[in-house]
């Protein structure tokens, strides 16, 4: 399935709402000044600046100058004017540099565990627009082993996937022939190695992954470990991969929702890619999962 298929990439996510109130505060603020009293922006040391310089502190801060305050101002006023510049702050470092994402299953065990708080770098692969996600600046292309964070393009239309981001480790690049059959990949007809590390022992969530086949999957310069389900092999698939999209699948082969299923994902739906660990809850905090995974 390509792109057409998709679902739009846009939906309601933290970072939407977070433009919506920027936008709200800035036109309540913005009208407020028209009405108020305009004694600050007067004042001879505000009246030294350039108009440009004066307009990107307003668009900053929602102010002509430091020492402004609005506690004559109605609540509203207020809260948008002092609210405002944490949370644009918090909007451009999650649009442009770092978002957080929790990890919600076990899917992409053993590498990620489920209440993994990871970091997900938005620069990586480009810089694009927040919300929209359309790119306007590119480094390079995701590549194989790369574990990418995405919107899920949710062919089949379904209301509970709408708006969902997925976390998967990219197994096929455009262009790219899959083959995964009895547990084991082929790229382009080259067959994948694999390092047996024996049983595994899982915890806390992933305690049923207790005795899966343990592995690392040698795939090019992104060896990583994977689980397999000893008691059978997991979905297997025949793909050539289309230009413009990804092939996906979890860690967990056996346990993961992926391109095997539900088919490749858009290039211009990946969010960006997954780099480390900074938190973890499950059923505990577990200190010495911050920092891991690279």
């Amino acid at each position: 399935m390509t792109i057409e298929n998709a679902s739009p990439f846009f939906a309601w996510d933290v970072s939407s709402y977070l433009a919506l109130f920027l936008i709200v505060a800035f036109l309540i603020v913005s009208i407020d000044q028209l009405f108020a009293d305009d004694s600050a922006i007067t004042d001879p040391q505000t009246k030294k600046k350039s108009f440009l310089g004066k307009l990107l502190y307003f668009v900053c801060f929602l102010r002509f100058k430091k020492s402004e305050k609005y506690l004559n101002r109605p609540k509203l006023v207020q809260w948008s004017a002092e609210f405002y510049p944490v949370l644009l702050l918090v909007f451009l470092l999650r649009g442009f540099v770092v978002e957080p994402f929790r990890i919600p299953s076990n899917s992409m065990m053993p590498t990620l565990l489920t209440g993994d708080f990871i970091l997900v770098s938005k620069y990586d692969y480009g810089i694009s627009l927040p919300i929209l996600n359309k790119k306007i600046v590119e480094f390079k292309k995701p590549e194989r082993g790369d574990v990418v964070v995405f919107r899920y393009p949710n062919y089949e239309k379904k209301p509970d996937y709408k708006g969902a981001d997925f976390i998967k480790r990219v197994i096929g690049i455009p262009g790219d022939k899959i083959t995964y059959q009895n547990d084991h990949l082929r790229v382009n007809g080259n067959k994948i190695a694999y390092k047996d590390f024996g049983l595994y022992q899982g915890v806390e969530s992933g305690i049923q992954m207790t005795g899966f086949k343990y592995k690392r999957e040698l795939l090019d310069n992104n060896p990583h470990d994977i689980l397999l389900d000893p008691k059978g092999h997991s979905r297997g698939v025949k793909a050539t991969v289309p230009a413009g999209h990804y092939f996906v699948m979890g860690d967990n082969r056996s346990r993961s929702s992926d391109s095997r299923f539900w088919g490749f994902v858009p290039e211009k739906y990946i969010i960006g890619k997954a780099f480390g660990i900074w938190m973890h809850w499950d059923d505990s905090v577990k200190l010495d999962r911050v920092g891991g995974f690279d």
